[in-house]
């Protein structure tokens, strides 16, 4: 799905890209094209409320359209959508849109129709059409330890500072910008961050049995419920590894309190699903970035998505809660 497709100009200032691997490869391929060195990372509702400065000159990748932008690259469903809420004109804007397993996928179309990109960059795509879109064939096959996989773990790890985070981002675009995954991975920052993980795995799966739970409706035991609310910070922990504790599960939903500006727990919620690997599968028919849409609390693709919901109160927090599982449960069950 093109959107107005000439030529990129020059003189970009910077790229704003999604704070995960899909966001990292997409702003190598950007920064390699364009010849752009800085690069800042955010996740979709700092765009959304327009809490970071955009401005015509910059390049957005993996987020939704800001208010103006020079070149945009997204393939989320929801924020297509919302164009056309804020009844803004898909092709008149730079850059390309569509329905891709990654936005890495857009973005590399986008420039290989312009010139020939080194070869590499289609190996970092493939593993972001993979890791952003949850499509493992297999537990195998997403146990197994690929270039992309270990990359992608290393962003899971907590980091002492927001700085150090996006120090570390940074790092990451501009190795991937110039060398493959198989040679990143091997780097000593990138290892010396591989094994703390390994060392996080095994609290982060504790924390989700102790967390984790079915509702009472689900009789099949489907949806996984890790509700993290009762916890005065919010752990950090993978949900998708609760597929490792309950293999015959479809699907995880991690609730949480936001985190406001000061690092303190507020009563607004937020929520994160994902399929298993089994309700990825054809003859499954979820959709659980529709669900998100239909509650209009979020967004998402239909094997991963997430949402916010605002409550001014513990008491409203508690009973929105309460409402919203039933509710999730109520579509899931009837998709």
């Amino acid at each position: 799905m093109l959107l107005s497709d000439s030529p990129p100009s020059e003189g970009y200032d910077k790229i704003i890209t999604h704070n995960d691997f899909d966001g990292i490869v997409s702003a190598s391929l950007c920064s390699w094209a364009l010849k752009i060195q800085k690069v800042v990372f955010a996740g979709p509702l700092t765009v959304a409320r327009s809490q970071i400065t955009i401005t015509e000159k910059d390049v957005v990748c993996d987020l939704p359209y800001p208010l103006q932008c020079g070149l945009w690259f997204d393939h989320h469903e929801g924020n297509l959508q919302e164009l056309a809420l804020r009844k803004i004109d898909l092709q008149s804007i730079p850059g390309r849109f569509d329905l891709k397993p990654s936005c890495s996928r857009v973005v590399y179309e986008y420039f290989s129709e312009r010139e020939d990109l080194p070869s590499y960059f289609l190996e970092a795509v493939e593993e972001a059409d993979i890791i952003d879109s949850f499509s493992y064939s297999s537990m195998e096959d997403w146990r197994r330890e690929t270039p992309g996989r270990m990359i992608s773990l290393t962003l899971n790890v907590p980091f002492p500072s927001v700085e150090d985070q996006a120090g570390y981002m940074r790092n990451l675009v501009q190795q991937l910008r110039d060398r493959s995954l198989e040679e990143i991975s091997h780097l000593a920052f990138v290892q010396r961050r591989f094994k703390q993980y390994g060392d996080e795995e095994g609290r982060m799966l504790k924390m989700i049995r102790d967390a984790s739970s079915f509702m009472e409706q689900d009789e099949k035991k489907e949806l996984v419920v890790i509700d993290l609310t009762r916890y005065q910070r919010k752990p950090h922990l993978i949900k998708n590894l609760a597929f490792l504790i309950y293999p015959e599960a479809l699907g995880v939903l991690e609730v949480s309190n936001l985190i406001d500006h000061q690092r303190v727990k507020s009563n607004h919620l937020g929520l994160s699903m994902a399929l298993s690997i089994k309700g990825n599968r054809q003859d499954q028919s979820k959709n659980i970035g529709e669900i998100m849409r239909v509650l209009n609390i979020g967004d998402g693709h239909p094997g991963a998505a997430g949402g916010t919901v605002r409550c001014q109160s513990k008491q409203e927090m508690l009973k929105k809660k309460k409402e919203l599982l039933e509710r999730i449960f109520r579509i899931w069950s009837s998709q």
